[in-house]
């Protein structure tokens, strides 16, 4: 018998120690012009770990075969490529990403109208404030959206009711929750969420929906406001423990 295990746990290591990632190699440029893409953002969907490409467009990134890697750049369109065999084998490959073509459309500027008088022209600049609840025990707030009694009930709703709430957005994707620790541990994910605010990498590593990801938002009552003006990493902050304590309330 012990002559059996013996074979079998080396057979097992050699399988994990094949399993393990590599690092792959590659350059990114303009598809119009060839000119390396410095600063666009390479993320492994699979592995979720994050990369940045220097100045000559190179970057390497923890990847092994069949993993995705998505790439993006402010004003370009965001494209997402398998890793191959290939690559593995025969090293660096070049990625070209293409322009986005963006039509401006007019804007009216209202300006506001000043008297000169502070104490006026003050009642007559809008200001939003969004209030928030802590409950104790909890280590995040809740955002009511504005302070009414009708904002503290929803805030308790949905605390004390996760399952009614929550349970089809988180219960129905539990794999791509979970990815969400690994998302706020890998800082290159952080930096790249911090500068974004077009929920594509959020969309991209999660497999949701930016309508999925409004409606997480809602449901853990953050108001309209910050939903729409949050960067990629405050939205996966707030995603992150609205989760974590639907798992808890959910036991």
């Amino acid at each position: 018998m012990k002559q059996f295990l013996v074979p079998l746990f080396f057979f097992i290591g050699l399988l994990s120690f094949g399993q393990e990632a590599d690092i792959v190699t590659g350059k990114v440029l303009n598809a119009a012009n060839d000119v390396p893409i410095e600063n666009a953002h390479v993320v492994n969907l699979n592995q979720v770990q994050g990369a940045i490409t220097g100045e000559k467009g190179e970057f390497d990134i923890r990847a092994t075969v069949n993993d995705t890697l998505y790439f993006s750049f402010l004003g370009f369109k965001s494209i997402r490529v398998r890793v191959t065999s290939d690559w593995l084998k025969y090293g660096e490959v070049t990625v070209k990403m293409t322009e986005l073509g963006i039509a401006l459309e007019e804007v009216v500027v209202s300006p506001l109208q000043l008297t000169g008088y502070l104490e006026i022209d003050a009642k007559n600049i809008p200001i939003y404030e969004n209030y928030r609840y802590s409950i104790s025990g909890l280590d995040s707030g809740y955002e009511g959206g504005e302070k009414s009694p009708n904002a503290i009930s929803r805030v308790l709703g949905s605390i004390f009711n996760p399952a009614d709430a929550l349970y089809n957005l988180f219960g129905k994707k539990p794999q791509s929750m979970r990815k969400l620790r690994e998302m706020k541990e890998d800082d290159e994910i952080r930096n790249l969420l911090q500068s974004k605010f077009d929920r594509q990498t959020l969309m991209a590593l999660l497999q949701v929906s930016r309508v999925d990801i409004d409606e997480i938002l809602r449901r853990c009552n953050y108001s309209a406001d910050f939903i729409r003006t949050a960067n990629d990493l405050q939205i996966l902050d707030a995603m992150s423990g609205c989760y974590e304590e639907y798992k808890v309330l959910n036991r």
